[in-house]
């Protein structure tokens, strides 16, 4: 986390931009989520504690962290942008429920083979993927066979 701090920090000076208080605020509350955060989902974290920051302050933030390498905006079909941490993780992939909206990650080996055999085949270089699986969670299938549906 420290370092992620630390290259945001450089970012901002090389593109001649302050490294502010609310902009250090909106990145610890990102850095400390463990999910994949709407501009609104993080407004409402950092509110809580700071209602002095607005939604275009957390808004433009996160336009920033995508544009120092710090996030990826992630967009699961739902027609609003998620924004993920790019840190420490490993490349993975999403499983999305399309009732309830939980985002699970999760990484398989064998996958990741299967899609660079598959680019091999056809003499094509893959160069980055995305692999996200749309569907109903335990819970969501739970709750529908119990109500009947």
């Amino acid at each position: 986390m420290r370092q992620s701090k630390e290259q945001f920090r450089r970012f901002l000076l090389q593109k001649g931009l302050k490294s502010t208080r609310q902009r250090e605020i909106v990145l610890d509350a990102f850095l400390r989520s463990s999910t994949h955060l709407s501009t609104e989902d993080l407004y409402q974290k950092v509110r809580r504690r700071h209602p002095n920051i607005g939604y275009a302050t957390v808004h433009r933030t996160l336009k920033l962290f995508t544009e120092c390498g710090l996030a990826e905006e992630r967009n699961f079909g739902d027609g609003q942008i998620r924004y993920e941490w790019t840190g420490d993780k490993s490349h993975h992939d999403h499983l999305v429920c399309i009732s309830c909206g939980v985002i699970s990650e999760f990484e398989d080996s064998r996958i990741e083979q299967l899609q660079r055999d598959i680019a091999a085949r056809h003499g094509f270089v893959m160069t980055s993927h995305r692999h996200d699986l749309y569907g109903l969670c335990a819970k969501c299938q739970e709750e529908k066979v119990r109500k009947g549906c």
